[in-house]
C-alpha cells in the first residue's frame, strides 16, 4: 500500500511508519532471495550508471524496475512517482544563485546515487534497507529533473523504510578496497530532505531536518574518519541555513563553520586542501562580509579562492563565485578599480561557462555598471544598463525581479542625468514588471511610485505626483500598519505638494499625521521630528499664524542643537527661518541677531564660500538697507560681491556656471549701486552700475535687467504697508 501522509502537505519531515501486512523482514522463501537480489541490484545499478551518464529516461525505466521487483519480495508496496522518465522540468527562475546548484555553498553532500554491490555483499542489508536504496536514487533523478515534490515522497518514503528497518543508523560495512561504503543512511536522506527544503526557501523547516542529521551523527560512539567528515558536511549546511534565515543568525552561523572547519582538519591535517574545506572558507567570508567586517572578508576570500584555484582551476565556477564574492567587497569598501577587474574577471568565466545569455552574467553586468555610475560615468553606465537588461529578459523572461531591479538603477541613472522623460519611461517600465511579479504590496512597488511622483513634481505636474504618493502610502499603510516612519515620508511628500499649491490647510492637517508617526515610532528627540517641526512652521508662517510657526521652529532647534551641536548646516537653517519670523512681526533687533547667528553657523560649517553664506550676507545687507542702515547694508553687500569674485576665480568650471556667476555678481552689484543712490553718492552709484551692466553683458543678459531705485525701502515699508512686497 502506499505510505501514509507521504505528500508534503506540511515541509516537516515526517517519519510515519509504513503499513506492513507481514514481519518487517518481508522475505519470500529463502531459495528465491538471491535470483531476485540479483535482478534488484542489476536494475538499481543500471538506473546509476544512467544517471551519471546524464541518460535520465533510461535511470527512470531502470530504477522503477528494481522498485517493482523489490515491491514484489514484500508486502510493503511503495511507488514510484508520476515522473522518471520525462525530460527534465524548468529551474525556478527565482531561486537564490547558490539555491539552483551552479555554485558550490556545500548543501549537495549525498547528492551521488548508490549501487546495490552483488549479494554476497549486500546480503547483510534488509529489504527496507534495499529499498529505500532505491528511492533514494529515484529522489536524487528527481531532484536532477527539478521535480521536487517526487523528490520530496521518494525520500520521505525511503526515511520511513529505515525508521522501520533499523534502530537509528545501518551498519558501515567498509568496502573492500578500504574506502568508505556506499550505502543508504539516516545521514544521507535528511541531507536531501533539507536541501530540498532549503531550495523552496523553507529555511526553518531545513534547520529542523538538518538538526536531525547532527543528531544522528553525534550519537555515533566512536566514529570514524569518514563519519566525522559528514558531521563536519552537517555543521556546514546548518551555518548555511542559519545565515540564510529571514533574520540572519550571523553568530550562529559562524560557530558551526568554525567547528565544521576544525573537524576537517582534525580529520585531513592543518595543510589539508579540498574543495569542502574551501567552500567553508569561503562560507566564513561571507559571514563576515554581512556582519560588515570588509578586511576579514577579504582574507578569507583570499584563502579559499587560492585553494579553489588549485583544486579546480581559473575557470571553475567556484571559483568565480569567491571571485564575485571579494569584488562585491571592494565595491563596498570603495575600492572601484579593483572591484571592476574581479567583476570583468567573474564575467569571462560566467559567459564562457554558462553562456552569453545568463542570469548571472546580467547580474554582473548590472555590478559593472554600478560602479561606473557610482562615478558618475553615466555613458557607459548606461550601456552596461542596458545590456544587462536585454541579457536579463533572454534569461529570465520580460516580467522577473532581476530585470524590475535593472529597469530601476538605469531609471536612477537617466534621473541623474536630468533626462527625466527617460526615467520616466524606464521607471514605468519597471513598474509594470514589479506589479506582474511582484506581491501587489511591496515595498519595491513604493519606491518605484515614489520615484514617479517625483519626476512629475520636478516636471510641475502635481496633481499626477500627488496621485502616485497617494498611492504609495496606501500600499504601505496595507504592508507595514499605520504607524510605520516610512509612511512619515511619503506624508511628508504629499504634503509639501500641498505646501507647493498654497492648499495649506491640507498641508498642516497631513504634516501633524508625519509628525505623529515620527513621535510614536522615535520619540520627541529625533532628526526627522526636527524635520517635520520645521516642515509645520514653514506652513503654520503661510497661514499667518506666527505664534505657532515660531513655536514649531524653535522647538526643531532645540533638538537639532541637541543631537547636532551649535555649528551645523540644519541648525543654521532652523535660525534663518526663525529670524524670518520676528522680522515679519517686526521685531527687526532680534531679527539680526538670528540672522548674524545664521551667518556664523553657516561659515563654519560650510566654509566661507559657500552659495548660502553669500545669501545670508546678502540678506543681511536688504535688512539693514530696509532699515535705512545704508552703511551696515554696504558693507555686508560688499564683502558678498568679494566672496562671490573670489569664488569665480577660484572654480573655474565650464560657460554655464561661468554665466551664473556673472549673473549673481550682477545681482550683487545692483544692490550696491541701490546704496549709493540712497546715499546720494552719484560716482559710486554709476561705478556700481556699470560694473553691474558689464556682468549682465557677460552672462548674455540685457541691461534692462537693471533695477534702480532710490526709495529707501524700510521708510516705504512703514509708510505704506501695501507697498511692502513690491519695494
Amino acid at each position: 500500500m502506499n505510505p501514509a501522509n507521504s505528500s508534503s502537505s506540511s515541509n516537516n519531515v515526517e517519519t510515519q511508519p509504513i503499513k506492513a501486512s507481514i514481519p518487517s523482514s518481508g522475505n519470500t522463501t529463502n531459495s528465491s532471495i538471491p535470483a531476485h537480489l540479483e535482478a534488484i541490484a542489476r536494475n538499481n545499478n543500471l538506473g546509476v550508471s544512467s544517471l551519471q551518464g546524464n541518460d535520465s529516461r533510461q535511470a527512470g525505466m531502470a530504477l522503477k524496475r528494481a522498485l517493482e521487483k523489490a515491491n514484489a519480495m514484500t508486502f510493503f508496496n511503495v511507488t514510484a512517482g508520476r515522473g522518471a522518465t520525462h525530460g527534465a522540468g524548468e529551474v525556478s527562475k527565482n531561486l537564490y544563485i547558490y539555491q539552483r546548484g551552479e555554485y558550490d555553498e556545500g548543501m549537495h553532500t549525498f547528492s551521488q546515487a548508490l549501487p546495490l554491490e552483488d549479494h554476497e555483499l549486500t546480503g547483510h542489508l534488509s529489504m527496507h534497507a534495499i529499498t529505500a536504496t532505491i528511492l533514494f536514487n529515484l529522489g536524487q533523478l528527481y531532484l536532477r529533473l527539478n521535480e521536487e515534490q517526487e523528490a520530496t515522497d521518494a525520500f520521505l518514503q525511503a526515511l520511513q523504510l529505515l525508521h522501520m528497518g533499523s534502530p537509528l543508523a545501518l551498519p558501515a560495512c567498509a568496502k573492500k578496497d578500504g574506502s568508505a561504503p556506499q550505502q543508504i543512511s539516516f545521514m544521507a536522506l535528511y541531507h536531501n530532505l533539507g536541501h530540498l527544503q532549503y531550495r523552496q526557501g523553507h529555511y526553518e523547516d531545513a534547520v529542523r531536518t538538518y538538526s536531525k542529521a547532527l543528531e544522528v551523527g553525534r550519537a555515533t560512539p566512536t566514529p570514524s574518519s569518514h563519519q566525522l567528515l559528514e558531521l563536519a558536511a552537517t555543521l556546514n549546511c546548518l551555518g548555511v541555513l542559519c545565515f540564510h534565515l529571514p533574520q540572519a543568525d550571523t553568530e550562529q552561523a559562524m560557530a558551526l563553520y568554525q567547528e565544521s572547519l576544525q573537524l576537517r582538519y582534525a580529520v585531513l591535517g592543518r595543510d589539508a586542501q579540498t574543495n569542502e574545506i574551501a567552500t567553508t572558507l569561503n562560507n566564513i567570508g561571507r559571514v563576515h562580509y554581512m556582519k560588515g567586517h570588509h578586511a576579514a572578508a577579504l582574507e578569507w576570500y583570499q584563502r579559499a579562492l587560492s585553494m579553489r584555484r588549485h583544486l579546480l582551476g581559473d575557470d571553475h565556477l567556484d571559483v568565480a563565485a569567491t571571485i564575485y564574492n571579494a569584488g562585491q567587497t571592494h565595491h563596498q569598501r570603495g575600492e572601484l578599480s579593483e572591484a571592476m577587474r574581479l567583476y570583468q574577471e567573474f564575467l569571462r568565466i560566467a559567459q564562457q561557462r554558462l553562456g552569453v545569455y545568463h542570469r548571472d552574467v546580467a547580474t554582473m553586468l548590472k555590478c559593472m555598471a554600478q560602479i561606473h555610475h557610482e562615478q558618475k560615468e553615466y555613458g557607459p553606465a548606461a550601456e552596461l544598463y542596458e545590456q544587462a537588461l536585454r541579457v536579463g529578459k533572454a534569461a529570465l523572461g520580460t516580467y522577473h525581479p532581476e530585470v524590475a531591479s535593472t529597469l530601476n538603477k538605469l531609471g536612477n541613472l537617466h534621473y541623474e542625468r536630468g533626462d527625466m522623460e527617460s526615467a520616466l519611461r524606464v521607471y514605468q517600465e519597471g513598474l509594470q514588471v514589479e506589479r506582474a511579479v511582484l506581491d501587489t504590496y511591496h515595498p519595491n512597488i513604493v519606491v518605484t511610485l515614489t520615484n514617479i511622483g517625483q519626476i512629475h513634481k520636478l516636471r510641475g505636474e502635481l496633481q499626477a505626483a500627488l496621485r502616485l504618493y497617494k498611492e504609495a502610502v496606501s500600499v504601505q499603510r496595507h504592508s507595514l500598519g499605520a504607524s510605520h516612519p516610512n509612511i512619515a515620508t511619503t506624508l511628508s511628500s504629499i504634503a509639501l505638494i500641498h505646501y507647493q499649491t498654497r492648499a495649506y490647510t491640507k498641508a498642516l492637517d497631513v504634516y501633524q499625521e508625519a509628525l505623529r508617526i515620527r513621535r510614536d515610532a522615535f520619540g520627541d528627540v529625533h532628526l526627522d521630528v526636527a524635520s517635520t517641526l520645521n516642515s509645520l512652521g514653514l506652513v503654520l508662517f503661510k497661514m499667518q499664524l506666527h505664534d505657532f510657526a515660531s513655536q514649531s521652529f524653535r522647538e526643531s532647534l532645540r533638538i537639532r542643537r541637541d543631537l547636532l551641536g551649535n555649528d551645523h548646516r540644519e541648525v543654521a537653517i532652523i535660525l534663518y527661518n526663525v529670524a524670518t519670523i520676528l522680522l515679519e512681526t517686526g521685531d527687526d533687533e532680534e531679527a539680526l541677531v538670528f540672522y548674524r547667528e545664521t551667518l556664523r553657523v553657516e561659515r563654519a560649517a560650510l566654509g566661507e564660500t559657500h552659495s548660502d553664506v553669500i545669501a545670508t550676507t546678502l540678506h543681511l545687507g536688504q535688512v539693514h538697507q530696509q532699515r535705512g542702515e545704508l552703511t551696515e547694508a554696504l558693507d555686508y553687500f560688499e564683502h558678498a560681491l568679494e566672496i562671490q569674485n573670489d569664488q569665480m576665480q577660484a572654480e573655474g568650471g565650464g560657460e554655464a556656471q561661468k554665466q551664473q556667476g556673472a549673473v549673481s555678481m550682477a545681482t550683487t552689484l545692483n544692490h550696491i549701486g541701490n546704496v549709493h543712490l540712497q546715499r546720494g553718492d552719484a560716482s559710486a552709484l554709476v561705478t556700481a552700475f556699470a560694473d553691474a551692466v558689464r556682468c549682465l553683458k557677460a552672462a548674455g543678459k540685457s541691461e534692462e535687467d537693471l533695477a534702480i531705485s532710490g526709495f529707501n525701502f524700510y521708510g516705504l515699508s512703514k509708510m505704506h504697508p501695501e507697498c511692502a512686497p513690491t519695494a
